[in-house]
């Protein structure tokens, strides 16, 4: 956990930016999957991938570290 002042609050003046870069992922992941989907229910999955797209992009990541044939390929598209 985060340090704490005297009265239990955190740092002051500390800027929250992986809440941003995350936010900001989410919603490109969305438009992303949005632009691809065919369908409603293309678009609607794309919407659930949208909140999941760290997972997706650190199994890439690390399947592209350990040599698994076929890593650079687009899983994400299914």
């Amino acid at each position: 956990m985060g340090e704490k002042d005297k009265d239990g609050k955190g740092k002051s003046g500390q800027a929250p930016s992986g809440d941003a870069v995350y936010g900001l992922g989410v919603i490109g992941a969305w438009v992303y999957y949005w632009q691809r989907g065919d369908s409603a229910g293309e678009r609607a999955r794309g919407l659930l991938k949208g909140l999941a797209w760290p997972a997706f992009l650190v199994y890439e990541a690390f399947s592209a570290v350990a040599g698994r044939p076929g890593a650079e390929t687009d899983s994400l598209s299914d």
